[in-house]
């Protein structure tokens, strides 16, 4: 519990969603350009590109490995296919069957076997007539693939996962997106945290970044003039953001409807070079996290890169009522996916214009 400005604990508050006090109209909102400068957010991805990946790369979610067909993804141009095997254990391989060079994303699954649909060719996950299995990792939520010839990187026995609340106590959803980008240019965008209220209005309201390195006390993150949040709980978890050093801390309130909102700190880090990840760390769902990883999925066929976002969310909250949202976790997660594709139609046209900017040298950051 977050201390007030007496250094007495802060009261729990009630009810989780707060009323706008003073709210103003989008065009009214505190300009945000001068804050977000190009050399910071530049930086911010030079730091994410510099640490390690131990070349894992996410392929999609854990629930879309079914017992029938494989999960598959073209990754840098490797056709890759992931499904269980007879012990229902994660296996991966090339999406190329060996013998032929058919297809194996078309493949069915039966009894843990993958069966190519060309000859008959059966895979059962380990090596056979020269298919070679992959290094695969299931983390409950997300499926990586460790690919050591694409990433040229010192191999990782294990992919970075950043930490997350329980899954037993809590609700996850993953959306998929695929953009005409480099991961760059995906990552970039979630390490401009500036542009949230400006360019999602219908989502984030009373934005206001804290950089790392300021000193911020229980309350601040409304700049004069701006909207004013009742009861907004803030403060002192700076560095449960900064676990990999370099975050950006952030005021903001999630937009419900009209005026009622519910107002959190939120804290984004790189922990690798294709995932941002956004904690809350103070207010409502404290702990409560949202990933965005970027994976590269090859050209198209004008030789332009693509993209896919695989954004997995991770809602929690000590609120003895969330046992409810676990139950109607179902329901709820198609909600989740629809919030997140919202979102991401409009990064991912701003990634999308990113990446033209810089193939044609007049992107101006």
């Amino acid at each position: 519990m977050t201390p007030d400005r007496t250094g007495r604990p802060a009261r729990r508050r009630r009810y989780p969603l707060s009323l706008r006090r003073h709210p103003v109209s989008w065009e009214d909102q505190r300009p945000t350009w001068r804050d977000a400068r190009p050399a910071l957010i530049a930086e911010a991805l030079k730091r994410a590109q510099a640490r390690p990946s131990g070349n894992w790369y996410v392929v999609g979610a854990t629930r879309d490995v079914r017992e029938d067909r494989p999960l598959a993804r073209t990754v840098a141009g490797l056709e890759v296919v992931v499904w269980r095997d007879g012990e229902g254990r994660l296996v991966a391989g090339p999406g190329v069957c060996p013998h032929l060079g058919a297809p194996l994303r078309d493949s069915p699954v039966r009894c843990g076997t993958l069966m190519c649909r060309w000859h008959g060719l059966a895979l059962s996950g380990t090596p056979f007539a020269g298919w070679e299995p992959l290094p695969v990792h299931d983390d409950g939520v997300l499926v990586w693939v460790r690919l050591d010839e694409v990433g040229g990187e010192r191999p990782l026995e294990a992919p970075v996962v950043p930490a997350r609340p329980a899954l037993s106590g809590a609700v996850s959803a993953v959306y998929v997106g695929v953009g005409i980008c480099e991961p760059e240019d995906v990552v970039a965008n979630r390490l401009d945290p500036w542009h949230g209220a400006w360019f999602h209005p219908y989502s984030f309201v009373d934005l206001t970044v804290v950089t790392p390195g300021e000193a911020v006390t229980p309350g601040e993150g409304v700049a004069p003039g701006e909207g004013e949040t009742e009861g907004v709980e803030t403060g002192s978890d700076e560095a449960e953001g900064a676990e990999t050093g370099g975050g950006f801390a952030v005021d903001v309130s999630f937009k419900i409807a009209g005026r009622l909102v519910v107002p959190v700190r939120a804290v984004f880090t790189a922990p690798e070079p294709r995932t941002v990840v956004m904690r809350i760390a103070e207010g409502e769902g404290r702990g409560s996290v949202v990933e965005t990883h970027a994976t590269p999925l090859g050209p198209d066929g004008r030789g332009r890169p693509r993209t896919a976002v695989v954004e997995a969310v991770l809602a929690s909250s000590d609120r003895r009522g969330f046992a409810v949202a676990r139950a109607m976790a179902p329901v709820l997660r198609p909600l989740m996916r629809a919030a997140a594709g919202r979102l991401w139609r409009d990064d991912l046209a701003y990634a999308e214009r990113r990446r033209h900017l810089r193939s044609t040298g007049r992107f101006p950051g």
